[in-house]
């Protein structure tokens, strides 16, 4: 994160509910070339192992994932995020690197749709489904954005991980720009989410 100013660490470390195996997430909200942040990273001594290019639906903006050799994965928007796209972060629970210094935790949703709500001692957990109102004001996200996890997350646990619209692995051999370029000339939704 110190590497990556504006970064967010976002789940489960972010909330305090961290198990053996969490993941670590870091997420940039504004875009910047891909390259730029494999330089920022590489000069912190930071490996990339594997880099995809990701767009969940046709409408979603286009994101990059650089997965660390530590088991880290950074995303990199890839175009500006719709307003329900940069609250899904708050959804999940998201802290500032200074808050990570301070020990701070902050609420967020779990995948499995828990509210968790950290205390001195631990946390307090509750179902989103019912109270999706409450968690909106709680996160300080819109309705529109919790509704939409709801939905996302409720049809991934019904019909199971259906896919993403676009994955590509890039290559280590080739620059994330002249990637992206060349499949958002075959992929018509690529394209104009990031025109």
């Amino acid at each position: 994160m110190a590497a990556l100013p504006g970064s967010l660490l976002v789940g489960s470390v972010a909330r305090g509910d961290v198990r053996e195996g969490s993941d670590v997430d870091v997420a940039l909200l504004d875009p910047l070339p891909p390259s730029l942040v494999e330089e920022r990273l590489r000069a912190a001594g930071l490996a990339v192992a594997l880099r995809e290019l990701v767009q969940a639906t046709p409408l979603s903006t286009p994101k990059l994932y650089l997965h660390l050799e530590g088991g880290e994965k950074v995303s990199v928007p890839l175009a500006e995020l719709s307003r329900v796209e940069e609250e899904f972060y708050r959804f999940a629970g998201s802290i500032t690197l200074e808050q990570l210094r301070r020990g701070e935790r902050v609420p967020g949703v779990s995948k499995q749709l828990l509210a968790i709500i950290p205390t001195e001692r631990g946390h307090v957990e509750f179902s989103v489904l019912g109270r999706e109102a409450e968690v909106a004001r709680l996160l300080g996200v819109s309705l529109e954005a919790v509704l939409d996890r709801v939905r996302a997350l409720t049809r991934r646990d019904r019909v199971g991980r259906t896919g993403l619209f676009l994955r590509v692995e890039i290559p280590a051999w080739e620059s994330a720009e002249a990637a992206v370029e060349e499949l958002a000339r075959r992929v018509p939704a690529l394209r104009r989410k990031l025109a």
